[in-house]
């Protein structure tokens, strides 16, 4: 049994992880911590934790969580997890970010999409943690960077066809569209409900700061550099991502059995679905769960490859990946807590 703590515990993503751990067994929530909120108890801001709205919300500003704490979850906005991080591994913990901090080896990728990168020196060395790419380096690890949301869907659908040399580079296009949870809870004009309902919007055009980490990754991949066009859009529904991402295939993609390339990479993956051809995931097959829906069609037309996964962008997109990868970093069973079913309708 480890003690907890997570930072940011009064966020979408933060609360999340605390619905997950609540039945987790080798876990116990220890400290739950928001600037915004300190001195409340967990139950008065969410009531609907049980047991758990006992818990009293600390600040943020103290560290007194690390004198107990065995693994921290750190659910703040960018630029606020460093200082935090520095603290948290020289006591001797363990962390996983949810944040976009140490999601770049190069700080200086982060550095211009971002802000200047106050604890730049381990950014080269620490482990992005996609498990289904990364699963032996995140094993036994002390720190790892959780993925971005858009990342993470964009990422696993199009890794096996890279890494295996079967697209045209300069051709790939991603579209995304997001429930509105992943603006935050924070109270933001665009995310109110009179101007998000009924509606549905592209934004940070050519210009959204996770269009460099799904680039660093489709690189990676490639074995050279990818450069994207990425555009992400707002959807009037409260979770979920679908990402549809369009390439040429060259002549050895045209030739392969492209069904096989998939099973071989995520044919024995607990959280990824591999759809019948023919069939599209849905938002509503992923709600509240840790996996992912994946379908893809060749347009024979235009020699393009079309694929499209589902997640729930706060749990796969965030929470439910953190969890992941803090049972591979404690060696506990992989799917531990993880396991849940979708609500549907």
């Amino acid at each position: 049994m480890i003690n907890v703590a997570v930072l940011g515990a009064s966020g979408y993503a933060g609360a999340e992880v605390v619905r997950i751990l609540a039945n987790h067994p080798q876990c116990r929530l220890k400290h739950l911590l928001a600037h915004s909120k300190k001195g409340k108890s967990f139950g008065e801001v969410f009531p609907f934790f049980g047991s758990l709205g006992e818990i009293e919300m600390e600040d943020t500003d103290s560290d007194e969580y690390l004198n107990d704490s065995d693994m921290v979850f750190l659910a703040l906005p960018h630029g606020h997890s460093a200082a935090h991080v520095k603290k948290i591994l020289a006591a001797g913990k363990k962390a996983v970010d949810l944040g976009a901090d140490f999601r770049f080896r190069d700080a200086s990728v982060y550095e211009a999409w971002y802000q200047e990168h106050p604890y730049k020196e381990i950014c080269h060395d620490t482990v992005y943690g996609l498990p289904e790419i990364r699963r032996t380096a995140i094993q036994g690890q002390n720190f790892i960077a959780n993925p971005g949301c858009y990342p993470t869907g964009a990422t696993l659908a199009l890794w096996p066809l890279l890494k295996e040399g079967l697209l045209v580079l300069d051709s790939i296009i991603v579209d995304s569209k997001s429930g509105i949870s992943g603006a935050g809870r924070g109270l933001k004009e665009g995310s109110l409900y009179c101007e998000s309902s009924e509606s549905i919007k592209a934004y940070g055009v050519a210009t959204h700061r996770h269009t460099p980490e799904i680039e660093q990754n489709y690189s990676e991949a490639a074995g050279e550099p990818v450069v994207i066009n990425f555009t992400p859009h707002l959807t009037p529904m409260n979770r979920g991502i679908l990402t549809t991402a369009y390439a040429k295939l060259n002549q050895k993609g045209l030739e392969t059995d492209l069904t096989a390339v998939f099973q071989q990479y995520y044919g024995e993956e607990y959280f990824i679905r591999l759809l019948p051809q023919g069939q599209w995931p849905e938002t509503k097959w992923v709600q509240g769960t840790n996996f992912v829906f994946l379908g893809f069609t060749v347009d024979v037309r235009t020699g393009r490859i079309i694929v499209s996964t589902a997640i729930d962008n706060l749990v796969k997109g965030a929470a439910g990946q953190a969890v992941q990868n803090m049972n591979l970093m404690w060696g506990f069973n992989e799917t531990e807590a993880l396991t849940m079913l979708p609500v549907f309708p």
